[in-house]
């Protein structure tokens, strides 16, 4: 199933991380901006505690923190982006903040924007604990709605074995025609892409980036 471009006039995205929305979302987002929707971004840290300070290293422990805001505003900026919120939480800290805090915060901007789509982590699935503390804050938080008010919710989710657990993605989007706009945001972590977790320093052919980033898969969470 593709997402309904006429029912995504409004998306909110709440990602822990700089770069997340990067390789999770930026060809779908890209994708429905094309067709007039309006998207924010709801980033809770700065990714200041990230290992990767690029390579060759760049970077330091005290400049990564504006340097991955600036690589953050030219993602957002290369993915079409209009509206995004640097939230100010802690990196590797968001499953001890209060959590009260969080939800209420994410709820804030649900009432504020009412998108039709949240894109969110699929909390239980998403390897590192802020993807899952992200993704259960932001169910938390839609769940406070009244159901006709709620937005429907597609959560990335990417842990070994997810699929035995949670089924196949009902949602995948071909995102080929706007592979342009998510390399430039992937690239745009400068700090980051080359990490070889991520792209690695090898140079990919169209094809290998056609083949590994031209379909982006999401869950609908059930509420």
């Amino acid at each position: 199933m593709e997402i309904n471009q006429a029912a995504t006039q409004r998306i909110l995205v709440v990602f822990p991380h700089p770069d997340d929305e990067a390789f999770a979302a930026a060809g779908t987002l890209a994708k429905y901006i094309s067709s007039g929707a309006e998207v924010t971004y709801a980033c809770l840290t700065l990714g200041e505690m990230g290992r990767n300070m690029g390579i060759p290293p760049f970077a330091s422990r005290v400049s990564l923190p504006e340097i991955r805001r600036e690589e953050l505003t030219a993602s957002c900026r290369a993915i079409g982006i209009q509206d995004l919120r640097m939230l100010g939480f802690h990196d590797k800290m968001i499953e001890f903040e209060d959590q009260v805090l969080l939800e209420r915060t994410i709820l804030s901007l649900l009432k504020e924007l009412a998108p039709s789509l949240l894109i969110t982590f699929y909390p239980g699935y998403s390897v590192h604990p802020d993807h899952d503390a992200t993704g259960a804050a932001a169910i938390r938080a839609v769940s406070r709605l009244p159901e006709g008010e709620r937005p429907a919710v597609h959560c990335v989710a990417f842990s070994a074995g997810h699929e035995q657990m949670i089924g196949t993605a009902d949602v995948n989007v071909d995102v080929t025609d706007f592979l342009t706009q998510k390399m430039a945001s992937i690239q745009a972590h400068r700090s980051q892409f080359q990490a070889a977790e991520l792209v690695g320093s090898r140079e990919l052919s169209a094809e290998e980036i056609r083949v590994r980033f031209g379909r982006e898969q999401f869950w609908t969470y059930p509420f």
